[in-house]
């Protein structure tokens, strides 16, 4: 199974935090179903041209938020999410980017005022089309 995973080399942002966000995403808005099987560790990391270690990782990551479950012998499949725990997850994650964003206006001096300002131009300019 070919999953839509998109790796930029030239972020700052760490190849597993790439990896596990966007898998995390996948998850969230239902693209990837319960049960779905996941590839190996050792396929994923080939098809994404990364370590097994990062891929390891992601999937350990995701499998103790309860994301992913392993079956020994058998792989690793998307686990059930509830309804409730989707919209928290989906909730935390909007808010861990706000939140980043946030933090790196700050780092470079804009203002409370500015960043409400460039937060509502982007709004407009994704939802007023």
């Amino acid at each position: 199974m070919k999953i839509p995973i998109q790796i930029n080399e030239n972020s700052a942002e760490p190849l597993y935090h790439q990896i596990e966000n966007q898998l995390r995403s996948l998850i969230i808005t239902g693209q990837l179903g319960e049960g779905t099987h996941l590839p190996s560790i050792r396929e994923f990391a080939g098809a994404l041209n990364c370590s097994v270690i990062t891929v390891r990782r992601v999937y350990q990551d995701l499998e103790n938020e309860g994301l992913l479950r392993t079956k020994q012998g058998t792989g690793t499949f998307v686990a059930q999410v509830e309804a409730g725990d989707r919209e928290n997850y989906r909730l935390k994650a909007a808010q861990e980017a706000i939140q980043a964003a946030v933090q790196s206006g700050k780092s470079v001096g804009c203002t409370e005022e500015e960043m409400e300002s460039l937060f509502r131009e982007v709004l407009k300019a994704i939802y007023v089309k």
